[in-house]
C-alpha cells in the first residue's frame, strides 16, 4: 500500500505510530484505502500476502537443539568443562565424572525452564477467538481471524472478542472490558468520533483492541493494526525475546570473572615456581591442574540448586509456585516491588462503598432504588450493577417492571419503570452531572423540596469529594408517574427527583495492607505501576497503608527521556495511565540507579513487565499470560506470601554466601601457601591425587550448607552480589589461612622432621580440619554457637569428614593416596593449631564486618 502508515506496519514499534485514534473518521478510510463496506476478497487476498496472518504466535524460535547449547556459554559453565578436562588429563576419571554430571544436570534445568517460558506466545494465541463477523464485498462474512487484514470492516455484539486492533465506525451502547490490557476495572464506552491530538492511545473512546472483549452493546469497525503490530502483538513480542540479565544472573557472571582471573593468575604463578625449582615440568603441570581443579568452584550449580530447591519448597507450602528457582535469589535482593493495582492489590471485583442521600448520609432510600434499578435492567448485567445487587439483598416488596428505557452514551443514563406499590414509578441511575441535568428536586429526609443552586453545588461538592477519595460515583432519582402510559421514552426522563449517589471501588485485598507493612519492615519499598488513574489509586494508596511520595502519569513520562526518568524516579510512589512499554521504563530507570526490581501483575498488560523484571510475581487470579511470563505464582489469596518469599530468597543468598566465601577464600589460601612452599621444599607440598581427594572430602563437607540456618539479623535487609566484598574477603582470609599453613610447614620440618611423604600427609590432615572447621566461623556475623547454632546436618557433615581425613593416613585405602600415619604428637600440634586458627578468625571478622558491612542493599526509602 503506499501511505507510510500502511507500509510500516508490523515494523518497528516506535514507526508504527499513525494516530489512527485522533484523525478523522475520512481520513482514517482513506489512510486505510477501505470505505465502510469493507474490502473486496481480492483486495484482502492481496493485503494478507502483504502483512502476513493476523496471528501473534508468528514469531520464528531457533531449534530446541541450538536453544540447549547456548546454555553452555555460561563462563561457570566452560570453567567446570575445563576442569572436568583438567581431571581426565590427571588422571582423575571420577572428579570429572562427577563435575560432567553437575553441569549437564545444571544446564538441562536451566533449558528446560526456559522452554516452558517461552511457551507464553502460545498461550496468547490460544485465548485469542477463531473467527470473526467481517465485511467482504459487502456482505457479512464468517472468517478466521487469521485473514483479517488493515482495512477489513468488522461488525462486534456483546460476548465477542475483539480480534484485532480497531478504529469505531458505528456503535450503539458499546462497552469494553480492557482491564487485563490496561488496567482500568471498569468497562469502558466506545463509540465514533475523534479524539483530542496528543491523547494517548490506550485512553481512546473510539479504539478498539485486540484480545479485549464486548461486554454490551454493537458496534461496527475498521481494522487498523493486525497480527504482531497490535498492542496484544508488541505483548506476544516481548514475550518470546530473550529476558534481560537479573541481577542474580548478573552476580553470578561477575563472580564467574572474578574466578577466572583468580584460578588463572595462581595456577601460571605456581606453576612457573615449581618448574623453575626442578620439581620436573610434568609433575609441575599436573600439580598446577589439580590446584586448578581444587580452585574451582565445581559445586556451586549443585550448592545453588539445592539451596533453592529448599526454597522452592518451602514456597510450595505457604501457598506459592515457584516457575524459576532462581528467582528465589533475586528475592532475597529485591529492594524495589512495583505492583499492577487492579487485581493485585485488589480484588478486582467492584465493590459498592457507600449510598449517601443529597446531605452526604447513608440512606437506606438511596440504596433501595438504586437496587430496583439494577434489578430490572435487562441484558449483560454491567460490574456496577452486580456490586449493587451483591451488596445487600432487599425486600422490594409488590414490585414489578413495566418497561425500561436502556442506556446511551449521549444520556449515560438507564431507566426502569415499575409498579411500585400500584403506583408508576420511573427510576434512573447514571452519571451524576447527566441525572442532575434532568432533576427539578430532592429527597432529603423523607421530603421533596426544590433543586435549586445551592442544593446543586452541595451534591456537586459531595460528588467532587467523592471522587477525589478514589470512588466511582452514580446518581440515583425517581419520578412518580400520574397514571398507566402505553410506551415510555427519554423524554420521559424529566422533573426527576434526585435522592442520592451510590459509590464504588475496587477493594483492597484483606492481606493487602499487612503485606505492605511487612515488606516495608523488610526494606522493600513499593511502587504501584497502573493503568487506572490517580484518584483511585491514591486511595488504594490510603487504604493499604502506603505513603505516596510523588505521582507520574504516563503522559509525563512519555515527556522524559531516559536520563531525566532515572532522575526523578525514586522518589514517585505512583505511576498512573501507564502502558505495558511505560511500565518497562520504569522498571529499567529503576534497575539503572542500582535497585534490584520485582513486579507483580495480573493482566496481559502485565506479562512484558513480569518477563522484564527481576523477579516476577503474578497471582491466582492472573490471566494465563501473566502466569506463564511469572517467575513466582501466588496460589492463595494471600499476598503475606510475598514477604515469605523474600524471607526465604534471603536465607537462601545467605547460604550461597556462606559456599562461596568459604571455599575460594580457603582455596586462595591453599593455593597462596603451595605458591610459597615451592620456594623452599625439594618435593611438592602435596601430590596432584592428594589435592584432588582433598577437593572431594571438602565438597563434601559443604554438600549440607543449603540445611544450615540462616541468623534473623540477616535476612532483615536486601541481600545482592557484591565482587568488592567478595574479593575483600578471600584477600584478608585466604592470607589468614596461609599463616597457619606456613607454620604448619616449620613444625613439620623443624620439629618433626619430615620427609616428604609425612609432610604431604599431615599438609593434607590440617588442611581439611582448618578448611571444614572454620565454616562455623564464617557462616555467621556473631558468636558461632552461642549466638547462632548450625543445622545439625552442617555439624554432622564437617565432624564426619574430620574424622575421616585424621583415620585416612592409618588405612590401606590412605596408603594407595600417598599417606603415612602420622606421630601421635602431630595430632596435638593439629588441635592447637586449629583452635588457635579459629579464633584469629573469629577475631578478624569482628573487624572485617565492622569495617566492611556485608553484601547487603539499604531500602531506598522505608515506608511507615
Amino acid at each position: 500500500m503506499g501511505n507510510d502508515s500502511m507500509d510500516r506496519q508490523g515494523s518497528d514499534r516506535k514507526t508504527t505510530v499513525f494516530p489512527f485514534h485522533t484523525t478523522p473518521e475520512a481520513d482514517v478510510l482513506s489512510t486505510l484505502r477501505t470505505s465502510a463496506k469493507g474490502l473486496s476478497s481480492a483486495e484482502s487476498a492481496a493485503r494478507l500476502a502483504e502483512f502476513g496472518p493476523n496471528d501473534v504466535s508468528r514469531i520464528r524460535r531457533q531449534p530446541l537443539i541450538v536453544q540447549y547449547l547456548s546454555h553452555f556459554k555460561n563462563l561457570l559453565v566452560i570453567i567446570l568443562i575445563l576442569a572436568a578436562a583438567i581431571s581426565i588429563f590427571a588422571g582423575d576419571a571420577t572428579s570429572a565424572i562427577i563435575i560432567i554430571v553437575i553441569v549437564i544436570a545444571s544446564v538441562t534445568l536451566d533449558f528446560f525452564q526456559e522452554y516452558k517460558a517461552g511457551n507464553a506466545a502460545e498461550l496468547l494465541r490460544q485465548k485469542i477467538i477463531t473467527r470473526a463477523s467481517v465485511l467482504r464485498d459487502g456482505e457479512k462474512e464468517e472468517l478466521p481471524i487469521t485473514v483479517l487484514v488493515p482495512g477489513d470492516v468488522i461488525i462486534l455484539s456483546a460476548g465477542d472478542i475483539v480480534p484485532a486492533d480497531a478504529r469505531v465506525l458505528s456503535s450503539k451502547d458499546l462497552f469494553v472490558n480492557q482491564s487485563a490490557l490496561t488496567g482500568e476495572p471498569f468497562p469502558v464506552g466506545k463509540a465514533p468520533g475523534m479524539e483530542a491530538p496528543g491523547s494517548p492511545l490506550a485512553e481512546a473512546g473510539n479504539y478498539l483492541f485486540l484480545g479485549t472483549s464486548v461486554v454490551s452493546g454493537t458496534a461496527t469497525a475498521v481494522v487498523t493494526m493486525t497480527g504482531l503490530s497490535t498492542e496484544f502483538g508488541h505483548v506476544a513480542k516481548s514475550l518470546v525475546s530473550r529476558p534481560p540479565e537479573t541481577e542474580f544472573e548478573r552476580g553470578l557472571r561477575h563472580f564467574s570473572y572474578l574466578m577466572t582471573r583468580i584460578i588463572f593468575a595462581l595456577v601460571i604463578v605456581v606453576f612457573f615456581i615449581n618448574a623453575f625449582f626442578r620439581h620436573g615440568l610434568l609433575d609441575s603441570l599436573l600439580f598446577s591442574i589439580a590446584l586448578a581443579v581444587g580452585m574451582t568452584p565445581e559445586l556451586l550449580p549443585m550448592i545453588l540448586s539445592l539451596n533453592l530447591s529448599k526454597g522452592a519448597i518451602a514456597m510450595s507450602e505457604k501457598g506459592a509456585i515457584v516457575r524459576h528457582p532462581e528467582s528465589i535469589q533475586n528475592f532475597g535482593s529485591m529492594d524495589v516491588l512495583c505492583t499492577d493495582k487492579t487485581g493485585t492489590l485488589t480484588e478486582n471485583q467492584i465493590a459498592l462503598v457507600r449510598h449517601l442521600d443529597t446531605s452526604g448520609n447513608d440512606s437506606e432510600s438511596v440504596l433501595l432504588y438504586s437496587y430496583i434499578n439494577s434489578l430490572f435492567g435487562t441484558g449483560l448485567k454491567s460490574p456496577l450493577d452486580e456490586a449493587v445487587l451483591r451488596f445487600r439483598h432487599l425486600e422490594i416488596g409488590n414490585c414489578t417492571k413495566i418497561d425500561e428505557i436502556p442506556f446511551d452514551f449521549i444520556r449515560k443514563r438507564v431507566s426502569v419503570v415499575v409498579e411500585k406499590d400500584g403506583r408508576p414509578v420511573i427510576i434512573g441511575k447514571g452519571a451524576p452531572e447527566e441525572v442532575l441535568r434532568v432533576c427539578t428536586a430532592e429527597e432529603s429526609g423523607g421530603s421533596v423540596r426544590p433543586l435549586d443552586a445551592a442544593a446543586r453545588a452541595r451534591i456537586q461538592k459531595i460528588y467532587e469529594d467523592q471522587s477525589a477519595q478514589g470512588f466511582r460515583a452514580l446518581a440515583v432519582c425517581y419520578r412518580n408517574l400520574a397514571g398507566p402510559q402505553a410506551a415510555f421514552s427519554v423524554g420521559d426522563e424529566k422533573e426527576m427527583v434526585l435522592v442520592g449517589l451510590v459509590t464504588f471501588i475496587d477493594p483492597p485485598k484483606e492481606s493487602a495492607r499487612e503485606s505492605v507493612q511487612l515488606l516495608a519492615r523488610s526494606g522493600i519499598e513499593l511502587k504501584i505501576l497502573t493503568g487506572d488513574n490517580e484518584l483511585v489509586t491514591r486511595k488504594t494508596c490510603e487504604l493499604i497503608g502506603v505513603p505516596v511520595r510523588g505521582v507520574l502519569t504516563g503522559a509525563e513520562v512519555e515527556n522524559l527521556d531516559t536520563e531525566g526518568l532515572a532522575r526523578v524516579v525514586d522518589g514517585i510512589t505512583i505511576f498512573s495511565r501507564m502502558t505495558p512499554v511505560q511500565k518497562n521504563r520504569i522498571m529499567n530507570a529503576l534497575k539503572k540507579n542500582g535497585h534490584v526490581v520485582g513486579f507483580m501483575g495480573d493482566g496481559i498488560n502485565d506479562a512484558p513487565s513480569i518477563r522484564e523484571a527481576d523477579v516476577g510475581i503474578s497471582v491466582a487470579n492472573a490471566v494465563d499470560i501473566a502466569k506463564e511470563s511469572a517467575d513466582i505464582i501466588l496460589v492463595e489469596n494471600d499476598l503475606r506470601i510475598l514477604n515469605d518469599g523474600v524471607l526465604e530468597g534471603r536465607k537462601t543468598f545467605g547460604n550461597t554466601m556462606k559456599y562461596i566465601l568459604m571455599g575460594t577464600s580457603s582455596n586462595f589460601g591453599n593455593m597462596f601457601s603451595v605458591a610459597g612452599a615451592s620456594l623452599f621444599l625439594k618435593f611438592l607440598p602435596m601430590l596432584p591425587i592428594q589435592i584432588l581427594l582433598n577437593n572431594l572430602l571438602y565438597d563434601f563437607s559443604e554438600a549440607t550448607i543449603p540445611t544450615d540456618n540462616v541468623d534473623e539479623e540477616y535476612i532483615g535487609t536486601p541481600k545482592k552480589w557484591d565482587m568488592g566484598f567478595i574479593q575483600k574477603f578471600i584477600m584478608i582470609f585466604g592470607p589468614i589461612s596461609s599463616v597457619f599453613d606456613y607454620l604448619t610447614f616449620l613444625i613439620l620440618l623443624l620439629v618433626f622432621n619430615a620427609d616428604g611423604a609425612l609432610f604431604q600427609t599431615s599438609w593434607f590432615v590440617e588442611s581439611i580440619c582448618t578448611q571444614t572447621l572454620i565454616i562455623f566461623v564464617i557462616r555467621t556475623r556473631v558468636i558461632p554457637f552461642w549466638k547462632s547454632r548450625p543445622s545439625r546436618l552442617l555439624v554432622a557433615s564437617t565432624l564426619a569428614i574430620v574424622i575421616i581425613a585424621c583415620i585416612l593416613p592409618f588405612t590401606p585405602v590412605g596408603a594407595l593416596f600417598g599417606f603415612v600415619p602420622p606421630p601421635p604428637a602431630f595430632f596435638a600440634m593439629l588441635v592447637v593449631l586449629v583452635a588457635g586458627y579459629i579464633a584469629l578468625v573469629e577475631v578478624v571478622k569482628y573487624w572485617f564486618y565492622r569495617r566492611y558491612g556485608g553484601p547487603s542493599l539499604p531500602p531506598a526509602h522505608p515506608q511507615a
